[in-house]
């Protein structure tokens, strides 16, 4: 019968697709070949319907008619920077520089995990699900060169084997990439089981092999990158700045996923070491907006002249992203915390709520899952569908798994801290630890080891973090030290090569969790440096189960699927849970014109404008 046009009007369209074709994602509108069941769309979902059809103008949450130009400047985090590639593990990368490339697709802030054409003009995919074909754009390169097949496998092949361990990871299933004919690469999976595969490979970088043919990839490198994408590197002095300009002839500035986006002429990124320093700085009109982390400088640092008179907003804007998860990570391949019940005792230790009330002003909910803030989290006892999951796997799992809702331990009850101290102490002497009577020290029995360790943080605002989980690790007789490291680029090659005994860390998720839970809790990355396995969980049960979520047949089996994940996490005490927030806290010159929509994942700067006549009334006021 050849090819037919493919356009739905009601979820019933997407219904029959999956019941006819095996096709999980959606695909609105496009063509079906009746003769090899292969369809050609213009986007993908991960499950349900897009948003979007493919006359779309442009994504509901911008400003079509957004005005551009003008700079804004932005705080760039860490002390400096060493090199503009961004995709290996030596060196630090220059805040910003992915701007300077495009990918496949792109994702809208709207939906809960939806791809959309960028380099690709469409996608074309079998029922089996086995390969997956991008039909590529009239793009070009920034030097004029056209963006070609080439490119993308170059980029996959060269990204998957060089770059960082996380590509590696997330790309596992591809078995090859090729060129499909004019303008058309296909990538073949391993299978049709990995749902998520035609949706991330839209989410690859596309690099040119034309450039990188006399350069080495695995180096770092201070020279500006050629890319594709709206800016290019304009100025840069490592340790104090480095500036983007917008291309003017960029060849997507008319496609819809870029319509009432990067606005700003110029992106400039200002380091400072000290974060102290950067608000002071923020004060003087140094930098134009900011993002606030810090509970304290929110409640304290910002009552100034600048926002009594309205010429700086400062606004806490709600969003609906997964929280993740932050944390004290145990390091596990350290022998002191290999035991289970022994990073169960440390957790009591942990008095949120004081730290909630005396430190962050009431500000955060403590955080209880890895995907809290949203149906993903685990909560109560598991119901039939995770009790399915889980069975096979029960005489390797905590009991508690089947039996108990996890709750971090909480000194709002009766006892309060010294009931929790008491718990902890019960599960150390179980473990074989006990208080010294003449030192007071927590020693192993067997071995007459000390219980000591180091907790690495990134900076002074988390050692106030740390500072009271180690005064309560000393009511247990545990010597806690806290190592403020001495650089950003320190504490990253820490972390990278596992050389820590504690760190404080956040897990980020979405909606739509797949393929990247792999390099977070899977075996093959717990020794492989670099990877975000931080915990070093090395467990069959965990990694079977992250199979389970990548290749959850719909949405409601991926609900499920990463509830039992979630639930064994919990009951695996990898991390001393912390807290999260719910709201974007926003500090920012009111130079600014925003859309009227706030989408899903919260605050979409990129969508902002600077507004001239505000600008002018900033500048003029200071002027006086």
């Amino acid at each position: 019968m050849g090819k037919k046009a493919l356009c739905h009007t009601s979820s019933a369209i997407t219904i029959g697709l999956i019941l006819a074709y095996g096709v999980l994602f959606a695909a609105p509108c496009g063509e079906i070949d009746d003769e090899q069941d292969i369809t050609t769309v213009h986007g993908l979902a991960m499950h349900g319907d897009l948003k979007y059809l493919p006359d779309f103008k442009n994504f509901d949450y911008v400003n079509p008619q957004a005005p551009k130009g003008g700079r804004v400047r932005l705080k760039a985090s860490g002390d400096s920077y060493d090199s503009f590639n961004q995709f290996i593990l030596k060196g630090r990368a220059a805040a910003g520089i992915g701007r300077v490339y495009d990918t496949l697709m792109v994702q809208a802030a709207d939906e809960p995990f939806s791809m959309y054409g960028l380099l690709a003009e469409s996608v074309t995919l079998p029922a089996d699900r086995t390969w997956i074909e991008f039909k590529l754009r009239d793009a070009r390169w920034h030097d004029g060169e056209p963006v070609g097949v080439d490119d993308v496998i170059w980029s996959f092949e060269t990204l998957t084997s060089k770059g960082l361990p996380f590509f590696a990871s997330y790309y596992k299933d591809v078995l090859k990439a090729e060129a499909a004919g004019d303008n058309r690469v296909r990538f073949t999976f391993r299978d049709g089981v990995n749902r998520e595969l035609p949706l991330i490979l839209g989410q690859l970088i596309v690099l040119p092999k034309h450039y990188w043919a006399e350069r080495d990839f695995t180096k770092t490198t201070l020279e500006p990158p050629l890319g594709s994408g709206p800016y290019k590197v304009r100025s840069f002095k490592p340790g104090r700045f480095v500036e983007y300009e917008r291309v003017e002839d960029y060849w997507g500035r008319d496609l819809p996923v870029n319509v009432g986006q990067t606005n700003f002429r110029r992106i400039r990124y200002e380091y400072f070491r000290d974060d102290t320093v950067a608000i002071q700085a923020f004060k003087k009109n140094a930098f134009d907006f900011r993002v606030e982390n810090s509970s304290k400088h929110w409640a304290l640092a910002y009552d100034f002249w600048a926002v009594k008179q309205g010429l700086v907003k400062k606004e806490e804007v709600r969003h609906n992203r997964v929280a993740g998860m932050q944390g004290f990570v145990f390091n596990t391949r350290r022998q002191v915390f290999r035991d289970r019940r022994v990073r169960e005792a440390l957790a009591y230790a942990y008095d949120f709520d004081q730290s909630n009330r005396q430190l962050f002003y009431g500000q955060y909910t403590r955080s209880h899952s890895y995907f809290g803030n949203s149906v993903l989290a685990a909560t109560g006892l598991p119901g039939p569908e995770e009790r399915a999951i889980l069975e096979p796997y029960r005489d390797e799992l905590p009991e508690e798994v089947f039996t108990k809702a996890y709750e971090p331990p909480s000194t709002t009850g009766p006892g309060g801290v010294r009931a929790n101290i008491l718990k902890a102490e019960r599960l150390l002497q179980e473990a074989g630890w006990v208080v010294d009577d003449a030192t007071g020290k927590l020693t192993h029995q067997a071995s007459g080891q000390r219980m000591q360790f180091e907790i690495l943080v990134i900076s002074n605002s988390f050692a106030r973090v740390a500072e009271p989980f180690k005064q309560s690790l000393a009511e247990l007789g545990v010597k806690a030290t806290i190592h403020v490291a001495l650089s950003g680029a320190e504490y990253q090659r820490r972390v990278d090569a596992f050389d820590f005994d504690m760190v404080i860390r956040s897990f980020a998720q979405t909606l739509s969790p797949g393929n990247e839970q792999r390099n977070f809790w899977g075996s093959e990355f717990a020794e492989r440096p670099g990877s975000r396995n931080l915990a070093g969980i090395n467990d069959p049960v965990v990694d079977a189960l992250i199979e389970g979520v990548i290749n959850a047949s719909d949405r409601a089996a991926l609900v499920h699927q990463v509830r039992a994940l979630d639930r064994v996490l919990q009951w695996g005490f990898w991390v001393v849970p912390q807290f999260h927030i719910k709201h974007d806290r926003l500090i920012y010159w009111d130079r600014f014109g925003q859309p009227d929509i706030t989408p899903t994942r919260g605050v979409q700067f990129d969508t902002w404008w600077i507004d001239p006549d505000k600008s002018s009334a900033i500048d003029a006021r200071r002027r006086r």
